[in-house]
């Protein structure tokens, strides 16, 4: 009886109370084995408060490793996002592998670096799409760390080279090629004539056309160039005979030129000043441009780094070479030109009628029609002659 009254007592106690008769049923059970269940306690009270340690201050090697490892992470993902960047930029532009460079050590050698650049029209100018419009090459004598350019001109008539097999005027080369196999080809094939009729060692090129030329320009937002001539000028054959000059008109002095302004400066060929109408006028104008254009990118480093992604964003759909981007990056600190040879007329280069009745030019001195050897050697003697320093000006004494 007692036994059943005991168990219904403990099913209807609340847990505090269960928590208090289980707690003093531990106590007695300790205290019937000879244990004091309190001594441990009362020793720990009699002892005082415990010390605290001191937490250990981090130390300022482990500080600046972390910071350390921390600037490694991000520099390495952020180049690599710009590596990934600067890739399709290649694989767009280029056949020759993003990582790859046909540049680096032949400029750091003696030998002469020699690069064929093009412009041509592009799918927006349906007349003359492929025909090179202008044609130069760059001459880098690494040794003296100094640029040649020697602008082509477009008239200039090929006779008995395979690459041109019914004859034609060398900007041809470029649009039979581009027949052949598209941008690439049109490439290879103009710099392989363009090796042989001028005798010297050409190995890569770069072609732009139109839109590219206007949107680098667009891209730095403008330039400013310094125009000696003031010139009208017209699109028009008829008009320009006409000496109606109505497409518009440059001043003398430093101009300001948007895309279309300089695309139209460089390009334009029936002007209203006779000297500003040839081929080697229009060449000086795309130099100022091009000049004035590095001028706006700068001299490279951080600074040019974010015009620098957004050219390559401009000419992705542009342009066309055989240098990787690193090749580009590696050229563009060689595009200061030193020195022009020109290939005047009545110097190497003389005018006269082909059988269609084109105008053309052909080389003086040659001793058959297929012959290029005087112009292999004026352009070896104008190169092998020293690029003359400037000499400063001593100051006026009073």
């Amino acid at each position: 009886m007692t036994g059943r009254i005991g168990r219904q007592s403990h099913a209807n106690e609340t847990p505090r109370a269960r928590r208090i008769r289980e707690a003093e049923a531990r106590e007695q059970a300790l205290r019937a084995r000879g244990i004091d269940p309190y001594a441990r306690a009362r020793a720990e009270l009699e002892a005082g408060p415990r010390a605290v340690r001191p937490r250990r201050p981090r130390s300022l090697k482990r500080v600046l490793l972390t910071g350390l490892v921390i600037v490694v992470v991000v520099s390495g993902f952020g180049g690599f996002l710009l590596w990934q960047r600067i890739a399709a930029f290649n694989d767009a532009v280029s056949s020759a592998s993003s990582a790859s460079s046909a540049l680096f050590f032949p400029l750091m050698g003696s030998d002469r670096v020699n690069v064929a650049v093009y412009g041509y029209g592009g799918e927006e100018h349906h007349g003359g799409s492929y025909l090179a419009d202008s044609i130069n090459i760059l001459s880098i004598d690494p040794s003296t760390d100094t640029t040649t350019i020697i602008p082509i001109p477009r008239d200039l008539w090929i006779t008995g080279q395979p690459e041109l097999p019914r004859n034609g005027k060398v900007n041809e080369a470029f649009a039979v090629g581009y027949q052949k196999g598209g941008i690439q080809e049109a490439g290879n094939l103009a710099t392989a004539l363009l090796a042989s009729v001028t005798g010297l060692t050409i190995e890569h090129w770069i072609a732009l056309d139109f839109a590219g030329f206007r949107e680098m320009v667009d891209t730095v937002r403008g330039v400013t160039v310094n125009n000696p001539t003031p010139f009208g000028y017209t699109w028009s054959e008829d008009r320009y005979h006409a000496g109606d000059f109505d497409a518009g008109s440059f001043a003398a002095g430093e101009i300001f030129l948007n895309g279309d302004d300089a695309l139209s400066y460089a390009r334009t060929r029936y002007t209203s000043v006779p000297a500003e109408s040839s081929d080697f006028a229009r060449s000086i104008r795309q130099q100022r441009v091009l000049a004035a254009l590095r001028t706006k990118l700068g001299g490279g480093g951080l600074g040019s780094l974010g015009p620098g992604l957004a050219l390559m964003d401009a000419l992705k759909e542009r342009m066309g070479t055989d240098l990787s981007a690193i090749d580009l990056f590696l050229l563009s600190g060689h595009l200061g030109v030193d020195r022009r040879i020109e290939l005047g007329e009545d110097v190497i280069l003389e005018a006269t009628i082909n059988e269609l009745g084109q105008y053309v030019l052909v080389v003086i001195g040659r001793t058959s029609p297929s012959d290029y050897g005087p112009l292999h050697a004026f352009l070896a003697a104008g190169l092998a002659e020293p690029i003359a320093t400037p000499v400063p000006t001593a100051p006026s004494t009073p």
